[in-house]
């Protein structure tokens, strides 16, 4: 049965990211807070749900021409070196420092899509 309602899970979270919309966030909220995963595991885990999922729908992307080069290759570069760096960081970090500082990151973007998309509505 767990491996059903991981599998929805992951079916769930993979149309998420496939729309570009964080599938990956979910993923890690389901993980800790449902299934009770550590919150460093459920990191790694959700590292190895992006990088499949993150590829098929690149594809998609590069096809509809969606990717823009110039953009693109120093944000590869400087989102590679950060994410060594804060990997190397949240591995010495208390697991509830993590959890406080995603879930505040939750709470952050959340408030953005709520408010944000009215004052964008009212921009135009």
């Amino acid at each position: 049965m767990s491996a059903l309602i991981a599998g929805l899970a992951g079916t769930v979270c993979g149309v998420l990211s496939g729309l570009g919309i964080g599938g990956g966030t979910l993923l890690m909220v389901w993980m800790t807070a449902v299934m009770g995963i550590e919150q460093k595991s459920a990191q790694g885990v959700n590292l190895l749900f992006f990088l499949p999922t993150a590829a098929c729908a690149l594809g998609f992307h590069i096809k509809n021409r969606l990717i823009r080069p110039r953009v693109v290759l120093p944000a590869i570069l400087a989102g590679c070196v950060s994410a060594a760096g804060a990997a190397f960081l949240a591995t010495a970090m208390d697991t509830g420092v993590l959890r406080r500082l995603f879930g505040g990151f939750l709470i952050v973007v959340g408030l953005t899509e709520l408010f944000g998309r009215q004052r964008d509505r009212k921009e135009r």
